[in-house]
C-alpha cells in the first residue's frame, strides 16, 4: 500500500488553503524520497542530474519562464572537476571551456605588478577551466529532462509537517513532496520563509537575521564574437587572465579569453563606506542590464592590455542584455535546514566572487545532499532530519573556510585601501613560490565526490582529502558482487556438466 495516499494533502490543515485543490501527494516506492528543487539556477539543476542518476524522484520550480544566462564568466577546477568524470560528461564539459594558464596582474596604466603562472596541473591533476556562465546553464540544462522543470512558477510559500511538504506557487497551485530544496539564490524565497516561520518561534538564530555584507558592486559582460585580427588574444587556445587595479578610482576590474572568440570583463568597484553601501542598496537589488547605465559610462575609459582600445570597444561589442549590474555580498547563514527543509547554494551562502568559488560551492552542495539523500534509512520524519543536518555537518565547516579564502582573495585582487596595497604587494613580491603552491594543493585537496558512482581516480600529486563512504551503495556492491559469483559459478557447473563424456 502507497503510503502517501492514506495522507491528505497539506493545504487542508491551512488555515488559509488556497482557493485551487491540491495536487495529492506523489506516488512513493517506500525508499526514495520525492524532492521539489526551488530554484533552476546552476545549484538546482546539477542537483537535478545527480538525483536523476541516483534514481531519486524530484521537480524543479523556477519563477522565471526560462533560465536567463548572465553575461559574466566561470571557472572551476579540481574541486568539482572530478564529479563531471563521474558523471561521464568530462570530455563534453571540455568542449566549451578553455584552460586558463596565466594570470596578469597590473596597474590600470597597464604597469605590470606581477604575472602569476595558473597551470597547476601537475599538482592538483586538473586545468583551471573558464567559460561564459550562458555555457553551463545550457550545458546542465541539457542534463536535465525538460518535464521535471516548471518555469513560471514562482513560490510563494511552503508547508511542512512530519508527513511532507509543499509549496504554493503564485499562481494557485500547490505541489507535494518528502523533501524541499531552496537553491533559489541570495534572495531566497525558501530562505525567507522558513526564516519567518522559524523567527514566530523563536527558534533563529540572531545572526541570520542580519542583512548580508555589502562591500563591492561589479559589472559583467560577456562580448559577441570578435576579429582575431583585431583582438588576437581570442584565437589562442588556452585562457588568460588580465587583472587590472585602477589606481585613484574604487575600481578594479578584469578581462578573459573564452571559446568561441570571445571576451569577459567584469569590474568591481569598492565601496568607501557603509553608508555608501547600503545607498547602492536601496538603488540596485537584482542582476540587471537596465542597472548598468551610470556605471559604463564610467569605465568606457579604461585602457585594454593589447593595441589601443579600450574597455568601451568591449561593452560596445556587448548585447545589451548580457551585460549586468550587481552586489557582491558574502555571508554564511547558521541556519540550513529545518524539519523537511533544506538551502544550498546561495540561498544558504553568498561567497564574493575573488576566489571564483560561488558557483563551486552551489555543486559541492548538491552533491553532500545527493549522497545524503541516497543513503537514507527510510522516508520517516526523524531519519529526513537527520539526513539533513548530516548534509550541513560536512558542508557548513569547509564553506566556512571558502568564505573565508574569498575574502582573502578580495583583498588581493579588489582592495584599494593602502594596507590592502601592502597586503597585495608583500603576497605577489615577497612569499616564495613554494609556499604559494602549498596553498594550491591545500585549497584542492577538498573534492568531494559522488559515493554512489564510481570514484574518480585521484590526480595530481598533492593529497586529496577521504570520501564519506555510502552506506547503501556499499551494500549494493555487495549484494551485486554475490549474485556475479553465483553466476560465474552456475555457469562453470554447466559448463563442467557439459564437457562430461556421454556413457554408452
Amino acid at each position: 500500500m502507497n503510503p502517501h495516499r492514506t495522507r491528505k494533502p497539506l493545504d487542508e490543515f491551512d488555515e488559509t488553503p488556497s482557493r485551487y485543490p491540491s495536487q495529492f501527494p506523489p506516488t512513493s516506492d517506500g525508499k526514495n524520497p520525492h524532492v521539489l528543487i526551488v530554484g533552476a539556477g546552476i545549484g538546482g539543476l546539477f542537483l537535478a542530474i545527480l538525483l536523476d542518476r541516483a534514481g531519486i524522484p524530484y521537480q524543479v520550480f523556477e519563477r522565471a519562464p526560462e533560465v536567463k544566462a548572465l553575461g559574466s564568466v566561470l571557472g572551476i577546477n579540481a574541486n568539482i572537476l572530478p564529479v563531471f568524470e563521474q558523471l561521464g560528461f568530462y570530455e563534453e564539459f571540455e568542449k566549451i571551456s578553455i584552460p586558463l594558464l596565466s594570470l596578469d596582474l597590473r596597474y590600470g596604466n597597464n604597469k605590470p605588478i606581477a604575472r602569476l603562472a595558473v597551470d597547476c596541473r601537475d599538482l592538483i591533476g586538473y586545468n583551471y577551466m573558464m567559460f561564459a556562465r550562458s555555457k553551463l546553464y545550457d550545458f546542465f540544462l541539457s542534463k536535465v529532462p525538460a518535464e521535471r522543470i516548471h518555469f513560471s512558477k514562482k513560490v510563494m510559500s511552503f508547508l511542512q509537517n512530519r508527513d511532507g511538504a509543499m509549496i504554493r506557487c503564485s499562481d494557485g497551485t500547490t505541489y507535494h513532496g518528502d523533501i524541499l530544496v531552496g537553491a533559489d539564490g541570495a534572495y531566497s524565497a525558501v530562505r525567507q520563509s522558513l526564516f519567518k516561520q522559524l523567527q514566530n518561534k523563536s527558534l533563529l538564530p540572531q545572526v541570520d537575521t542580519k542583512e548580508l555584507n555589502k562591500g563591492y558592486t561589479c559589472l559583467v559582460g560577456t562580448t559577441n564574437s570578435l576579429s582575431p585580427e583585431k583582438y588576437p588574444i581570442v584565437a589562442r587556445s588556452i585562457g588568460e587572465q588580465y587583472q587590472y587595479i585602477v589606481q585613484g578610482t574604487p575600481y578594479t576590474w578584469s578581462l578573459f579569453n573564452i571559446r568561441e572568440n570571445r571576451l569577459c570583463y567584469v569590474v568591481v568597484q569598492q565601496y568607501a563606506s557603509k553608508e555608501e553601501a547600503e545607498e547602492e542598496t536601496f538603488r540596485n537589488s537584482e542582476w540587471g542590464p537596465e542597472k548598468s547605465g551610470s556605471m559604463i559610462e564610467k569605465v568606457r575609459h579604461f585602457l585594454l592590455p593589447f593595441g589601443s582600445g579600450t574597455l568601451g570597444d568591449l561593452i560596445d561589442a556587448t548585447p545589451r542584455d548580457k551585460i549586468s549590474r550587481v552586489r557582491l555580498e558574502d555571508k554564511v547563514f547558521e541556519t540550513w535546514t529545518h524539519g523537511r527543509t533544506v538551502l544550498i547554494g546561495d540561498a544558504v551562502h553568498k561567497l564574493l566572487p575573488s576566489g571564483a568559488q560561488g558557483a563551486v560551492c552551489a555543486m559541492q552542495d548538491a552533491v553532500i545532499l545527493a549522497n545524503c539523500l541516497y543513503d537514507l534509512k527510510s522516508l520517516k520524519h526523524e531519519s529526513i532530519e537527520e539526513a539533513l543536518q548530516d548534509y550541513k555537518a560536512q558542508r557548513h565547516p569547509q564553506v566556512k573556510i571558502q568564505n573565508n579564502d574569498s575574502n582573502v582573495n578580495a583583498t588581493l585582487f579588489f582592495g584599494q585601501t593602502m594596507m590592502e596595497k601592502c597586503i597585495r604587494h608583500i603576497v605577489f613580491h615577497w612569499l616564495p613560490k613554494s609556499l604559494m603552491n602549498r596553498t594550491v594543493i591545500k585549497d584542492a585537496s577538498y573534492r568531494p565526490q559522488v559515493t554512489f558512482l564510481p570514484l574518480a581516480p585521484v590526480r595530481g600529486s598533492g593529497p586529496v582529502l577521504p570520501q564519506k563512504p555510502s552506506r547503501r551503495y556499499e551494500e549494493e556492491q555487495r549484494l551485486k558482487r554475490e549474485e556475479d559469483q553465483k553466476g560465474a559459478r552456475a555457469r562453470e557447473q554447466e559448463e563442467t556438466a557439459g564437457s562430461q563424456p556421454i556413457p554408452v
